[in-house]
């Protein structure tokens, strides 16, 4: 049973939100809670039919929300997407990056394409939506103080606050996307009164992110939930953190400090193999189609 908000349901009474990664997982939750408690949504996303299935969810609670598909990594995309929510909400008050990419590789067996393709999403995702979104939210800056202006969240991760087996790829983008949220920080928020934080959450139960190293749902013990992060974003966004400006909150429980790799090395080869064994027939398949 999910807890109740500690926030009044009016919070964020009147603000437009713009999430990517919005129509699955930790992203969908995030839009949820937001809608609940007062703002407008748009989510985007790089597959149609999530997005429907997540705006219909969405519209039957009665949040006001639209869809819009695109890609992260592309320049036009993020323009068209940003342009499209403040036409049809009039306006930008949050951008939620949200959109991110895990596979699991030893670092030898790790390609420049595999790389590059966390990277691009992640980090270059990341700039290039803060980078088409800032015309609008920087307005919302002009004659306010300067903790009263727009809200960036990016949501990065705990891996690169140590080390994991088998994620190289993932922990140098989380740590790049940590890396950009304080120079944006300083940066925006003193020149334009946007504020730009950061969410790094640990494992979180019913998430793609963890299925993946996870399958079989034997690490499930003491798992945060979507929820959780959430509750965390809407403090961030809302005049309860308007002080806060280039803070990382990690919302893990504090588990980083003490368990650093909460999946073995043997457990970790042992389900890489098995997505390589998948990813290989997946791909004989799709041949022969």
């Amino acid at each position: 049973m999910e807890p109740s908000s500690p926030f009044n349901k009016s919070i964020l009474e009147g603000k437009v939100a713009l999430i990517t990664g919005g129509g699955s997982g930790i992203g969908l939750e995030i839009a949820t809670q937001f809608g609940r408690h007062g703002a407008r949504v748009a989510i985007m996303g790089r597959r149609r039919k999530v997005l429907d299935v997540a705006t219909a969810s969405l519209t039957a609670q009665s949040i006001q929300v639209v869809g819009f598909d695109g890609d992260v990594r592309k320049k036009e995309d993020a323009i068209h997407v940003v342009e499209c929510t403040v036409a049809q909400f009039g306006k930008l008050d949050i951008l939620v990056n949200g959109a991110a990419g895990n596979f699991m590789v030893p670092a030898e067996h790790l390609s420049q394409n595999g790389f590059r393709t966390v990277l691009d999403i992640d980090v270059v995702g990341t700039f290039t939506m803060c980078h088409a979104a800032l015309k609008y939210l920087k307005t919302n800056g002009e004659g306010k103080g300067p903790f009263e202006g727009s809200v960036i969240l990016n949501i990065s991760a705990t891996l690169q606050y140590s080390a994991a087996w088998y994620q190289l790829h993932v922990a140098a983008a989380k740590a790049a996307v940590d890396s950009m949220t304080r120079s944006l920080a300083l940066e925006w928020g003193t020149d334009y009164g946007v504020r730009v934080n950061g969410i790094a959450p640990g494992p979180i139960a019913d998430t793609l992110g963890l299925s993946k190293l996870d399958p079989e749902g034997k690490f499930q013990k003491g798992l945060g939930q979507k929820w959780d992060i959430a509750m965390a974003a809407i403090y961030l966004v809302s005049d309860a953190g308007r002080f806060l400006n280039g803070t990382i909150l990690v919302v893990d429980r504090g588990t980083w400090f003490y368990r650093p790799r909460y999946i073995s090395k043997e457990a970790v080869q042992k389900l890489a193999l098995s997505q390589k064994k998948q990813s290989t027939k997946l791909g004989k398949s799709r041949s022969k189609l």
